[in-house]
């Protein structure tokens, strides 16, 4: 089977493949490709592979440009932190939808029921959405994290944190007092664990709380800058291709 990986995060792309590896060893992964840029250049190109794993917010932008620019009839499983994007996702082919941090049990399960469906072409996709949206759904989100520093374990309330943010490829969590604690998740796994409602990835280095932005500053070319309480370390812009979402986000 030849697999394409549209993921923006090295490391869930390496996780990924490990995962189909270990499903299935033959498993050969064509590509990885981290932006709509890259993707619409490489399927321009390339003959189509038996299936896509899409990531939806890659580094320009969301995956579904992809769909506006070129006409794809291969299946999809995509994998996101959003579950937002659910139904829009099922109007593009799509066989399963995965949320982040992806589990191998459930990366199984849309591999057999993406063997099943090819092996069967009377099954519609309408069918496969109907057995995904059978799936008993988690609905709670997390509420505290158990923080190991030194011998001690901390238990870190959600409600407490005023944003997560990474840097040289460690992850730490902010809470009101102003104290940093190291994370073991990466930001993509973490904007899986918590309520959309209250955190919001502005950009690839901060997820903040709503209750943490204290004011926002509106730049030139429409950039926006967030005054976060208590003060991060750097400057916190909201990206262009979250800007949309962001304003939404807020008006909720």
């Amino acid at each position: 089977m030849n697999v394409v990986i549209i993921e923006d995060e090295d490391r869930n792309a390496r996780q990924l493949e490990r995962m189909l590896k270990k499903y299935d060893p033959t498993i050969h992964i064509l590509t990885q490709l981290p932006s709509v840029k890259d993707a619409v250049e490489w399927f321009s190109t390339h003959p189509a592979p038996d299936l896509a794993f899409m990531d939806i917010h890659l580094e320009d932008g969301l995956v579904f440009r992809l769909f506006e620019q070129l006409t794809l009839t291969l299946p999809i499983i995509f994998t996101t932190a959003y579950e937002e994007y659910m139904i829009k996702a099922f109007k593009v082919n799509s066989i399963d939808y995965l949320l982040k941090p992806v589990d191998y049990d459930e990366l199984v399960a849309a591999l057999e029921k993406f063997k099943t469906i090819r092996s069967k072409p009377e099954l519609s996709d309408l069918s496969a959405l109907f057995q995904m949206m059978q799936k008993p759904q988690e609905s709670r989100f997390r509420e505290r994290f158990m923080i190991s520093i030194g011998t001690k374990i901390h238990s870190v309330e959600v409600t407490s944190t005023a944003y997560f943010f990474s840097e040289e490829k460690a992850t730490f969590l902010v809470n009101k007092d102003g104290h940093f604690l190291p994370l073991e998740y990466s930001l993509d796994q973490l904007a899986g664990m918590l309520d959309p409602n209250q955190f919001f990835r502005v950009n690839r280095q901060f997820l903040v709380a709503r209750s943490a932005i204290q004011t926002i500053h509106a730049f030139s070319a429409g950039k926006l800058k967030l005054d976060l309480l208590p003060p991060a370390r750097l400057e916190v812009f909201v990206s262009m291709s979250r800007m949309s979402e962001f304003k939404d986000w807020l008006g909720r």
